[in-house]
């Protein structure tokens, strides 16, 4: 019993050596030192700071985008707020990791649709069902009265939509929201227009010349020029949407010029005429005509110079690969908006009024 005692005792004298918990600690006799009004202040912005990152991570990352979260109709009119289901026809091979996917949509469901949203330049968002992602994508020809539309489609690595539209075959079915305009097209606005393309990048300008260019009787005063470029001869587009553009250029050269670039060439296309070069300043500078021809020895003797031309309102237009597009005309800005005018064209002193990145 003395032992136990003992032992009592001596576990009660630990206890009272041990320091209370916190929330046993009086308030009143604390001897901590009241908190700097600075200090709470600087601590109340950096938790702000924090949950408003936190916050927008969620956003992006948790919560899901709008137009994943559009729902889809099978017999309202075509709209980019909602899709639409459409109907694979023909997937066929047209190059190295390219295909030309055709597909339709119901020639009722086309009747209901506005017709002004299928003016140049325009495109539709089509959905990979497996995975919810969507990527914008131009149908060559626009769309016909049978609701055909048809587009060339490149497989990236990491190209989502791409890699599932490849595995596509005839009668599976596709979603797709649109129309939407990529660029609108406005007459008797511009003398020259420059088409710059880089790979597929080239389908804008393809929809364009069906619907506009090749139209003589549409803007007869606006001359159109396309530089395209592509890896190799192998990678250019397939014979039956170039060889119509270069056609309708050799019969109409006051209307249409066209130039064919390759960045590697082992030897002559016996089909086109290509340059082995990327477009670059000195590129850009030759097709647009901008060096200045020497003066004749007489013009020089007598101090006679030619008369500067009056200046052409001029646009660009820019479609490709974003590193392609970088160089010739500057990164696209925040959220694929169009940022400044740089490389080769802000190079030549080329503003945002007169490039437009597609």
């Amino acid at each position: 019993m003395q032992r136990l005692a003992v032992r009592s005792l001596q576990a009660r004298l630990a206890c009272l050596q041990c320091p209370p918990s916190y929330w046993q600690r009086p308030k009143l006799f604390s001897t901590a030192a009241p908190p700097n009004p600075s200090q709470i202040s600087s601590r109340k912005r950096v938790v702000t700071v924090v949950v408003a990152f936190l916050g927008g991570l969620s956003f992006y990352f948790v919560l899901p985008d709008p137009s994943r979260a559009a729902p889809t109709y099978q017999q309202k009119p075509l709209s980019a707020r909602h899709f639409t289901p459409a109907t694979v026809i023909a997937n066929e091979d047209s190059g190295p990791d390219t295909k030309l996917l055709r597909i339709s949509v119901k020639p009722e469901i086309l009747a209901r649709s506005d017709p002004n949203g299928f003016k140049a330049a325009w495109s539709v968002f089509i959905k990979d069902d497996d995975i919810q992602v969507e990527r914008p994508y131009t149908p060559l020809y626009g769309i016909d009265e049978h609701g055909h539309m048809l587009f060339w489609i490149k497989k990236y690595p990491r190209g989502e939509v791409g890699r599932w539209l490849h595995t596509k075959v005839p009668g599976d079915k596709i979603e797709l929201r649109g129309p939407l305009t990529t660029w609108g097209w406005k007459e008797d606005t511009w003398d020259e227009v420059i088409m710059i393309s880089g790979g597929t990048g080239i389908t804008p300008f393809v929809q364009l010349f069906h619907s506009v260019i090749s139209n003589l009787s549409v803007s007869p005063s606006t001359q159109f020029r396309l530089l395209h470029s592509s890896k190799n001869p192998e990678e250019l587009p397939p014979s039956s949407l170039l060889k119509p553009i270069l056609r309708f250029s050799k019969e109409n050269p006051d209307r249409l010029k066209t130039n064919l670039f390759v960045d590697t060439s082992d030897q002559a296309s016996p089909d086109y005429d290509l340059s082995v070069t990327r477009i670059n300043e000195e590129a850009v500078k030759k097709n647009l005509g901008i060096y200045r021809q020497p003066l004749s020895w007489w013009k020089t003797f007598f101090n006679r110079s030619e008369p500067e031309p009056l200046p052409k309102r001029r646009l660009f237009l820019v479609c490709g690969p974003e590193p392609m597009v970088a160089a010739v005309a500057g990164p696209y800005g925040r959220n694929m908006s169009q940022g400044q005018v740089g490389g080769v064209l802000g190079k030549l002193g080329y503003t945002t009024s007169e490039v437009y990145k597609l």
